[in-house]
């Protein structure tokens, strides 16, 4: 069985829209693209990279395959010769056809094709970016591990990694680092129900 694995540039109040630049992701008249990049340093390029050369498959929304196509198969460099030959999912309804090589559609029943994906053979599903259906992942129980990289910034509004419709569900914390800069990376994975209890007796 595969995992999916859910890799986000997150805000404290959960936004994870254009945070690479302010051309990325102007959807919904967002203007704070580029929140992010004041934040790196040596320790959190590294975390990239190695969350990068991972063995994976790409699973995407639609929105963020239709940023990435046109942009990622003319770069060079280790990012983009990852993503240029690994598989690519796509969940869509509405693009039929894909240049970018090692690309495939998901335009049927997505959850249930992502669903048989899960049950397949094969390296783990990485998730970037892609909120909406990422959500709509979460609703199903079906996230396995989340690497968040939580910069020290509110943006107050923009596309969110959360919402009201997740399936509740309790994350253990399997490693973490902070940043010179502030950012603090994360790993969290699945680890069953919400654990109830009552304060005042623990």
């Amino acid at each position: 069985m595969r995992r999916i694995i859910i890799n986000e540039h997150i805000s404290l109040d959960g936004v994870i829209q254009g945070p690479g630049g302010p051309e990325e992701d102007r959807t919904g008249g967002f203007e704070l693209g580029g929140w992010s990049a004041k934040y790196s340093d040596d320790l959190s390029g590294q975390t990239i990279i190695d969350a990068i050369n991972q063995p994976y498959d790409l699973l995407l929304g639609r929105v963020t395959f239709q940023i990435w196509e046109p942009y990622w198969p003319f770069q060079s460099g280790p990012i983009a010769d990852k993503f240029n030959s690994v598989k690519k999912y796509v969940a869509t309804q509405t693009l039929k056809d894909s240049s970018w090589e090692g690309t495939v559609l998901l335009n049927g029943d997505t959850i249930e094709q992502v669903k048989a994906l899960k049950a397949s053979e094969g390296p783990d599903l990485h998730i970037w970016g892609s909120s909406d259906f990422a959500q709509s992942l979460f609703e199903k129980g079906l996230i396995d591990q989340m690497n968040l990289w939580t910069y020290p910034v509110v943006l107050g509004k923009g596309k969110k990694l959360f919402r009201e419709t997740a399936l509740p569900g309790n994350f253990k914390l399997t490693k973490h680092i902070a940043a010179s800069t502030g950012l603090v990376i994360s790993t969290y994975e699945a680890d069953g129900k919400v654990k109830i209890g009552n304060s005042a007796e623990e």
